[in-house]
This record gives C-alpha cells, sequence and structure tokens, in this order.
C-alpha cells in the first residue's frame, strides 16, 4: 500500500496485525467530496470478518506491548508528534477532501490532534503506582497502574483527526491496543491515516488494528466485541445509548462523548463585541458541525435587537462557498441527510413563529448540482419549544432567545437534556460566575465561547451527553486499571 498522505494514494484496504489487507468482502465504499459532490477514493467495506481479525491481532500484541518501558511507549508518541508537523499540509488536504473542511479547520485539527498526542507522549511516566498504610499489623499495600487491554475507539466524522487522537493516542502510550472503527463519513482522516501515521512512527504489528466500514453492517459487532475492555465512542446521543448498552454486555467501559445543545447566554452589561465575536466562531466554524458549538444564543432584553441586528450583519459577511477556495470561513455539510435535516428544522421553526433574519437556504456553487452548503442562519422571535432550539440542530444556524432575570438565563440554558458545554458573557464576573456555575454541563466558558479543548483539562459532559471523561489523566482513568497487591512481612495472627 503507498505511503503517500494524499486523496489520491491507495486507502482501499484494512490494517490488521500491521499489514494493509483488503477487507474479507472484496468491496469497497466510495468517499464524496462534500464539496465538489466527486468521487475522490474508495475505502473498504468492512465485515464481521474483519473486525475479528483486528480484535484477535490486538489481543495478541498487547501483553508486549504493555511490558514495553515507558521510555519506549513515549517514543512512538514523538515519533508521531513529528509526522503531524511534517505532513500537515497533507493532513489539511485530507481533510478538505474528507469531510468539507477548511483550510482553518484543517488548521485547528492538526494543532488539537497535536496537543493530544504532546499530552499523550507524558503518559507513559505518569503511570505511578503508590503505597498505602495498612490496618493489619506487618502487611504492606502497593497499588499499581495497569493498561486495561483493548481499547475500542470509535470516532465521528466532524472532527476526525483530533476526535480520534484523543483516545487512540493516550490508549497506546498506557500500554493497550486499540481497535479504530472511523465514520463512514471519514474513514481516512479518522481511521487509515492513523494506520500510515503510527506505522511510519514505529508501532509494533498488532497494537493498533483499523477496520472501516458501515456502521450498519459491523457497528454491533465493534461495539460488543468480546475482546474489547473499554469503548471509547464520540456521536449522537442516540447510537452512543446503543453501543453503551452493546459494551455493557461485556461489561466494558464506557467512555461516551455524546450529543450537545449547547448556550452562549449574553447579559445586558456584556461587551456586545466579543460577545457577537465569540457568537461567530461558536456558530459558524465548519459550519457549526461541531459537538461543543453554540446551538442556542440566549441574549437579555436590553440588548437583545442589538445583537440580532449585529450577528445577522456578521453572519451575511462570511465567506461562504466550497472548501477548496482560500478564505471560505463555511463550507459544505457532511452530506445530503445533514443538510437536509437542519433545514428542516429552520423551516419548521419559521412556522412556529420564529423570524428568519438570514439564511435558511443552500448556496449554489458554480459546477456543482445539489450543493450542500447552508448559508449561514440567524433567527430571532425563537422560544425553546421550537424545533432549532430543542434540537441539537448540528449546523450553521443561530437561534437567538431573550431573557429577563438570571434565574430565567440559567432556567432556559438547562432547558435540554443535554449538558456538554456551554459559554457566558457578562460585564459583571460575579453574575457570569453565578450563571455558570448554575448550568447543568460539563464545560463552561466565561468571556468566550463554548469550543474548547485543552488535552491537559479534563473534558466531560453530564446528561445525555454522556459518560467518562477525557483528556489527561480523566481517559487515563478510563483505559488503566488500579492492581492492589498486599505483602504481609510479618506474621498474622487470625481469629482461628
Amino acid at each position: 500500500m503507498s505511503t503517500e498522505f494524499t486523496i489520491d494514494a491507495d486507502w482501499a484496504s484494512q490494517y490488521i496485525d500491521g499489514e494493509f489487507v483488503p477487507s474479507e468482502s472484496g468491496e469497497t465504499i466510495d468517499v464524496e467530496d462534500p464539496s465538489t459532490r466527486e468521487i475522490v477514493t474508495e475505502v473498504p467495506a468492512g465485515v464481521e470478518a474483519d473486525v475479528d481479525a483486528a480484535y484477535e491481532a490486538a489481543a495478541e500484541a498487547q501483553e508486549s506491548w504493555a511490558e514495553q518501558p515507558p521510555a519506549r511507549r513515549a517514543e512512538v508518541i514523538q515519533n508521531l508528534l513529528g509526522l503531524l508537523e511534517e505532513y500537515e499540509e497533507e493532513i489539511t488536504s485530507l481533510l478538505t477532501h474528507e469531510v468539507g473542511g477548511s483550510p482553518a479547520m484543517g488548521q485547528t485539527s492538526i494543532q488539537i490532534a497535536t496537543d493530544h498526542a504532546g499530552e499523550a507522549a507524558t503518559l507513559p511516566r505518569r503511570m505511578k503506582g503508590e503505597t498505602a498504610a495498612s490496618n493489619i499489623p506487618g502487611k504492606e499495600n502497593r497499588l499499581y497502574r495497569e493498561p486495561k487491554g483493548v481499547v475500542t475507539v470509535i470516532s465521528p466524522w466532524n472532527f476526525p483527526l483530533n476526535l480520534s487522537m484523543r483516545a487512540v493516542a493516550p490508549a497506546i502510550a498506557a500500554g493497550n491496543s486499540v481497535v479504530l472503527k472511523p465514520s463512514t463519513n471519514s474513514p481516512i482522516t479518522g481511521g487509515l491515516l492513523f494506520a500510515k501515521l503510527f506505522e511510519e512512527a514505529g508501532l509494533p504489528e498488532g497494537v493498533l488494528n483499523v477496520v472501516v466500514g458501515k456502521g450498519s453492517e459491523i457497528g454491533d459487532r465493534v461495539a460488543s466485541h468480546p475482546e474489547s475492555d473499554v469503548v471509547a465512542f464520540t456521536g449522537s446521543t442516540e447510537v452512543g445509548r446503543h453501543v453503551a448498552s452493546l459494551a455493557g454486555e461485556n461489561l466494558a467501559v464506557p467512555a461516551m462523548e455524546l450529543g450537545g445543545n449547547n448556550a452562549h447566554v449574553v447579559t445586558g452589561d456584556a461587551d456586545l463585541d466579543r460577545a457577537i465575536d465569540g457568537a461567530v466562531f461558536g456558530s459558524f466554524v465548519h459550519q457549526g458541525q461541531v459537538c461543543i458549538s453554540i446551538n442556542r444564543h440566549i441574549v437579555h432584553e436590553s440588548v437583545y435587537d442589538e445583537y440580532v441586528e449585529r450577528l445577522t450583519e456578521r453572519a451575511e459577511e462570511l465567506p461562504v462557498g466550497s472548501a477548496h477556495d482560500e478564505g471560505t470561513v463555511v463550507g459544505p455539510i457532511i452530506d445530503e441527510s445533514q443538510r437536509d435535516e437542519m433545514l428542516d428544522y429552520v423551516e419548521r421553526t419559521v412556522e412556529a413563529g420564529a423570524t428568519l433574519e438570514t439564511g435558511g437556504e443552500t448556496v449554489d456553487l458554480e459546477g456543482v448540482d445539489d450543493s450542500l452548503v447552508v448559508a449561514p442562519t440567524v433567527l430571532s422571535d425563537v422560544t425553546m419549544e421550537m424545533p432549532a432550539a430543542c434540537n441539537e440542530h448540528f449546523g450553521p444556524i443561530a437561534p437567538v432567545i431573550p431573557f429577563s432575570t438570571v434565574d430565567e438565563a440559567i432556567e432556559l440554558a438547562n432547558d435540554t437534556e443535554y449538558g456538554l458545554s456551554g459559554s457566558v458573557h457578562a460585564g459583571d464576573l460575579g453574575v457570569a460566575e453565578e450563571i455558570a456555575h448554575g448550568m447543568e454541563t460539563g464545560n463552561v466558558h466565561i468571556n468566550d465561547q463554548p469550543i474548547n479543548d485543552e488535552a491537559h483539562v479534563p473534558f466531560s459532559g453530564i446528561g445525555a451527553s454522556g459518560v467518562g471523561g477525557y483528556n489527561s489523566d480523566a481517559f487515563l482513568d478510563e483505559v488503566t486499571e488500579t492492581k492492589w497487591i498486599s505483602v504481609q512481612t510479618e506474621p498474622r495472627d487470625y481469629p482461628f
């Protein structure tokens, strides 16, 4: 298989036990460029036999990998860091072709992926044990941190590079082996690219295995495989509940980052320049296809009209078009089903009484039939019952909801089953902190927007936004076990 990192390279093989091999089915799946709607390459159509082979290889390779000294495991991740830098231009291009990522999205993805790999490189030396005093005379308690075994990673299509990296790299660094199943919409940048990168980084055979295929055909086998000890999944809440239930049948640990319906709260004394700067980025970066993007703008009634007017002006100024065009900010949605669903939310929200300030339609691209580009959309006069507000719309859509009191703002922010991220802008920092503490969500960012991810800071959602945690020691806890070994150094007295 070619080791090139371009869309024209050969991507039509699974990666199992250190070899690029065709799927047992012998069939492939087309990969479409969301900007041009053209087929740009093909990837394997995996079947359950491929899944079983991947887990067999992972299980066989894991023990010897775990026995490698910390310096060796860290060395592989350090090598990976160098490759991310070396192939930055090629990886950015792959993201553009595969998921419609603008150059800015690609660069951000690489930056965050590099941050996660850098943090992972420190984990082998942080897997330290400890001792604990015993209640039993003459006993010494020793605690050791050991890898779980085989970690399953099921990654999403929206930010496939960094969202795969944040699970794959720390799992491997901690001494586990990995079976990676990327989304069918991002099989390269979320999966097969990792096979090439880790192989070049010097990872031993079998420690990482990548199986590509349709979730409807192999997803259940991946999530429920008896060799799996941890299932790390990022995606929708609906699918995540199913994946977690399958993992639970084998008592595998679920680490789930699921959906979000994130609020951007703006008080009457907020700096509107900063609040709107954050709002534009938080709503429209990568077309709003971010689990932690702004889904709802909750704005005090005293500045509501000005906020809507200024947000609308900014939305209309954003460069919109093909992700291949330099300067594009808002590019294509990943596919027709996502596009049609979000436009339906907008249409039904307007029918329910909201005002369409701008957008709400597709943008034609020259030479492209059935464009996937959706114009940046602002909706005013929105209530929480309306479809664009009560659902995770996952698009470049900004519903703006008014509030009158701090308690009402908190109530509106919490009027959702999700609890992933959020943001607050307020002139009074004490009020901002009151709102932030009142928001029932795993992450809140004051005088910023909700899209933040730093590898050394724990990241988790609550409610329907997931279970378990990512980043730093939070994910290290998911992929390792604490083993208690006691040593009775003196004869012990027993009651009989």
